[in-house]
């Protein structure tokens, strides 16, 4: 049976109109201070800096968001493969979810905007009812349980990856027969390396993205041409006879 590992990045959202973060229209060249308010010292440390956070939240496309064409093709690859699928994904919008690939199949490397974390207790609540009492007038709405700072359920810059879900997603990197990036520059460590580790196990690499990469030498294939497009023909490869 074969293994195939599809690691997404922002790229693949974008048709669903959440803007992606490192491209020459991203997020970060547009608006460079927007990364203080997913810096976690300083959100922790800055009570204004979490209040506009509260609002991007808000305010995100993220959360209207609905899965893409290309989404929707890694979800029927799944359910058409003789073998095994597992998608290890950067995004943190729960768009693979919602297209229908099983969420024990998803790993999100960094976290989840649908959910709200408590950085005291660690009690765990919906991103929806963090929402409303924003929305009902609370700036800055503290954990009911402690009354410490809540905040997404995301990697913030400047916190470490889980190391459970990273090593999880290694050990399907270095076990699947075929990794496929697509929608990621491949720069952000150490989810990038997974691309050079599968391809040094032996597997098949094969990258979708509209920019040059740091792994495109090691690829067995480079594609640039749309997502929505490029994708769902690619992953028609794999698919049972």
């Amino acid at each position: 049976m074969t293994l195939v590992a599809i690691f997404s990045g922002a790229g693949i959202s974008t048709d669903s109109g959440i803007p992606d973060y490192r491209g020459p229209n991203g997020v970060w060249r547009r608006n460079p201070a927007a990364e203080k308010l997913v810096t976690y010292d300083t959100y922790m440390n800055d009570p204004d800096v979490r209040r506009r956070s509260w609002l991007m939240r808000r305010d995100s496309p993220a959360f209207r968001a609905r899965p893409n064409v290309a989404h929707r093709a890694v979800a029927e690859l799944d359910r058409a493969v003789d073998g095994e699928v597992r998608v290890i994904t950067q995004n943190v919008d729960g768009l693979h979810q919602l297209a229908g690939t099983p969420a024990r199949k998803v790993l999100e490397l960094h976290g989840t905007a649908r959910a709200v974390v408590c950085t005291g207790c660690h009690a765990r609540s919906t991103m929806e009812e963090a929402m409303a009492r924003v929305e009902a007038g609370e700036d800055d709405p503290p954990c009911t349980e402690c009354g410490a700072v809540l905040k997404s359920a995301t990697v913030m810059f400047g916190q470490r990856l889980d190391p459970q879900v990273l090593g999880q997603a290694l050990s399907i990197t270095k076990a699947c027969e075929v990794f496929i990036a697509v929608g990621t520059t491949l720069q952000v460590q150490p989810a990038a390396s997974l691309a050079g580790i599968a391809a040094e196990h032996g597997a098949r690499l094969l990258i979708v993205n509209a920019e040059p990469t740091p792994y495109d030498e090691q690829a067995d294939e480079v594609i640039r041409e749309p997502i929505g497009t490029a994708l769902p023909e690619l992953l028609k490869r794999f698919h049972a006879n």
